[in-house]
């Protein structure tokens, strides 16, 4: 398996992302989706620093640019507002249309991917994108 490979990431996270669904599910049951939002960061930055101290890739704060600082404090809040709602989410509906339709983040980043950093999908991609628009649709509608 090729771990330089960008595929091989990206088909990991959504199988990590699977698997948080449901574990979410089951962790919101009888508490509230606040309390287990402020669980699971706790864990995740347990986790991450423990990382960083093993692999050596910790650097002190102060060898990071403003730039860098700014746009990763704004993608941290952005994650805790995603992750407040996920969870309570999971905590009032089924975690089988929850995740699909939280996964209409993908069509948001491609248009948004066009529109601050110029890229370009292939029609192929844009009829991937809309499917995916149109299958979160779908199953959120219960058609």
């Amino acid at each position: 398996m090729n771990f330089e490979s960008w595929q091989i990431w990206a088909v990991l996270s959504a199988v990590f992302a699977a698997l948080t669904a449901i574990f979410a599910k089951v962790g919101v049951e009888n508490i509230s989706s606040d309390l287990a939002t402020f669980i699971r960061t706790v864990v995740v930055l347990v986790s991450f620093t423990l990382l960083l101290f093993a692999t050596g890739e910790f650097v002190p704060p102060d060898q990071i640019s403003g730039r860098t600082w700014t746009f990763l404090i704004l993608s941290g809040l952005g994650t805790g507002a995603s992750w407040l709602c996920y969870f309570r989410a999971l905590k009032l509906g089924p975690a089988s249309l929850v995740a699909p339709v939280d996964k209409l983040s993908v069509v948001l980043v491609a248009i948004f991917g066009v529109l601050v950093f110029g890229e370009r999908p292939s029609p192929a991609g844009w009829l991937g994108i809309a499917m995916i628009g149109c299958g979160a649709v779908l199953i959120a509608a219960r058609v």
